[in-house]
């Protein structure tokens, strides 16, 4: 079964956005992630939304969860530091 990252975020550095962007585009792109949805339109219909929605597909929810756990996500997030306030999520999908 696929596994997904689900991930809303509010950026409040955009240089630190950007250098996370793309060290965890290739960590994704390492474990086979497929981005489905990366910020764009959005429209909210219930509840609170951040201002930016991603959805990346992985091979299975294994996969989703060795990409967060590995050596290059792990080093975006680093690049990252705080330059977002986020929900994030690994979920498996369905058979």
């Amino acid at each position: 079964m696929a596994g997904y990252w689900m991930v809303q975020a509010d950026v409040l550095d955009t240089k630190k956005q950007a250098a996370y962007a793309q060290l965890a585009s290739a960590a994704v792109t390492a474990f086979d992630g497929r981005y489905l949805a990366r910020g764009g339109a959005a429209e909210t219909r219930e509840g609170a939304v951040r201002q930016r929605l991603v959805i990346i597909e992985f091979p299975s929810f294994e996969a989703a969860k060795a990409a967060y756990d590995s050596p290059q996500y792990q080093q975006a997030l680093a690049a990252l530091d705080g330059g977002v306030v986020r929900d994030f999520a690994i979920v498996e999908g369905l058979a």
